[in-house]
């Protein structure tokens, strides 16, 4: 655990010091009041740390919220298409119809049914990430060598056993690929989502800073942003060293 907390650190400091690096390249490149250099962009962050504590903290709620449901929906649907080939011959054309769909376009239908609160922006969170996680999962569950079903059924093992201690093992690496892509997607489509009907949150104030052309407060936001997914990113990784070591 000191290792990892150590590596954490590390490729924390790392990130953070690129990222202002190629900011402050660009900076001297653009030479544009619209791209503040980032020692001011730091220090607007020092100056506003609270409020940009509640974006935050409210964007992570919506995004783990969606993943979370994401994942007890799409893991399970995905191995239902992989069981059973009549249901994924029924359900996959139209599964291909929805998922090049921009989602982010429903967004005011997602409200005229769930009216202008949270759950409708969870769900346009949610809506981006399951089709994605259902297809992946699917696909990882199909590249099971056909050998190693009929190795559990000679053993006569139930359908939970073929799920427990054979797919959902071998698609495992496959949800975690899942996951880092629906949070790359989602992270990018926080903008969308928080624009509408709320005053918290990392998308909000990215626009409400943008529309005041308070630029230090909107490249905050977005640093904030690439900060949240490093986060994200990071407790991924630890996820998948942890199930590797047990």
């Amino acid at each position: 655990m000191k290792r990892f907390h150590k590596s954490f650190l590390s490729s924390l400091f790392l990130g953070i010091l690129s990222y202002l690096l190629v900011w402050y390249f660009l900076y001297l490149g653009a030479r544009n009041h619209a791209i503040p250099d980032p020692f001011t962009i730091l220090l607007n962050m020092w100056e506003i740390r609270s409020e940009l504590l509640w974006h935050t903290c409210a964007s992570s709620l919506r995004i783990l919220t969606a993943l979370f449901f994401s994942m007890v929906i799409g893991v399970p649907a995905g191995i239902l298409l992989n069981l059973y080939p009549k249901i994924n011959q029924v359900f996959s054309p139209l599964l291909y119809f929805l998922y090049p769909l921009p989602k982010v376009a429903f967004l005011p239908i997602f409200m005229l049914f769930w009216g202008l609160g949270n759950f409708s922006k969870i769900m346009l969170l949610f809506s981006i990430i399951v089709l994605q996680v259902i297809i992946m999962v699917r696909d990882g569950a199909n590249r099971i060598p056909e050998n190693y079903h009929k190795t559990m059924t000679n053993f006569h093992s139930t359908s939970w056993q073929r799920i427990c201690y054979l797919i959902l093992p071998a698609i495992f690496p496959h949800i975690l690929v899942s996951l880092r892509t629906s949070i790359g997607i989602t992270l990018a489509s926080l903008f969308f989502a928080e624009n509408y009907a709320t005053h918290f949150g990392l998308g909000y104030l990215i626009l409400n800073a943008w529309t005041k052309m308070d630029y230090p407060e909107m490249f905050a936001g977005i640093f904030c942003i690439a900060i949240l997914g490093f986060f994200f990113f990071r407790a991924i990784d630890l996820l998948e060293r942890f199930s590797y070591e047990n």
